[in-house]
């Protein structure tokens, strides 16, 4: 699944080619992807001027000019093309996920055509992406994201906040910062990079980020800013790719290049002074890169 920064570089490029844009038509290619689309969703969307690209947690969100929010979720496999008017144009791809078959038409479901002879087309070959609408000013009560937790992006979210967070939990520090109802957006690599940074143990627990009386103690202060740089630094990057990922032009993202703990078991720890070799272990079902030597 694509992470936070991945979403963000898709977020951006959308951004660049549909704000200020009339969606002129709506083309649904099938009825569903991993689920129905919703009802009227042609009519409702067709005519209306696309005002914002925004984001929540890994999801696009799209601000019409009648307040309605087309949300977004690219899945496993998700892409646009974004294609210039003009004959021959060539596309770029927004995509946390690029590969060969993303090119195929068949993989192709959704069709936007914009004002200014403009096509975004949105292409999924496992279809566990999703479109939705979302009512004017109802993002907050909507099912899919009245669960989420703070955007660590956020003015919101600092030492204090993560203390708060995660005071009285017994769970494991890394499960706990996976937790999508606590913290959004944030995945598996930068979760592991983060820690690696505040040298921080995945493995210890996670309310010992808070002092008895509920405030951040230097760990929560010093996780939380390498968070945002771990995050910050990726969405400059364009992401990681891990696989065929590209953003809009079409170069791949290159945060993969600078991992210090993800993907590199058994290679020498990155951080000074210490002689301590990247290990991994399982946690819950994923994998966990660290260094035991200097992660307390």
């Amino acid at each position: 699944m694509p992470e936070l920064p991945e979403v963000e570089t898709v977020r951006r490029g959308l951004a660049s080619a549909m704000e200020g844009e009339v969606l002129a038509r709506v083309t649904l290619n099938r009825p569903d992807l991993r689920f129905p689309f919703p009802p009227s969703f042609i009519e409702r969307l067709q005519g209306r001027r696309l005002i914002a690209m925004g984001r929540r947690a890994k999801y696009l969100l799209a601000e019409l000019d009648d307040g309605l929010l087309l949300a977004m979720h690219l899945g496993m496999t998700g892409s646009f093309r974004v294609r210039a008017p003009g004959a021959g144009s060539p596309d770029t791809v927004t995509s946390h996920y690029y590969h060969e078959r993303n090119a195929e038409s068949l993989h192709d479901h959704v069709r936007f055509d914009l004002g200014s002879g403009m096509t975004i087309t949105y292409n999924d070959p496992r279809r566990f992406g999703f479109m939705t609408l979302v009512e004017a000013g109802g993002l907050d009560s909507h099912p899919l994201f009245r669960g989420i937790g703070v955007e660590p992006l956020s003015n919101a979210f600092d030492g204090v906040t993560l203390s708060r967070l995660m005071a009285g939990k017994s769970t494991p520090l890394k499960a706990a910062l996976l937790d999508q109802t606590l913290i959004a957006g944030l995945g598996n690599i930068y979760v592991c990079e983060s820690l690696h940074r505040a040298r921080l143990s995945p493995r210890r627990m996670a309310g010992t980020l808070a002092r008895k009386d509920g405030g951040p103690t230097a760990r929560a202060e010093r996780l939380s800013t390498m968070i945002r740089d771990v995050l910050n630094e990726a969405v400059e990057a364009g992401g990681s790719s891990l696989r065929d990922y590209r953003h809009t032009d079409g170069a791949l993202g290159t945060f993969q290049h600078g991992f210090r703990a993800y993907d590199r078991e058994g290679e020498p720890c990155t951080t000074p002074s210490c002689r301590g070799m990247i290990r991994r272990i399982v946690q819950s079902g994923r994998s966990t890169f660290f260094c035991a030597e200097c992660q307390r």
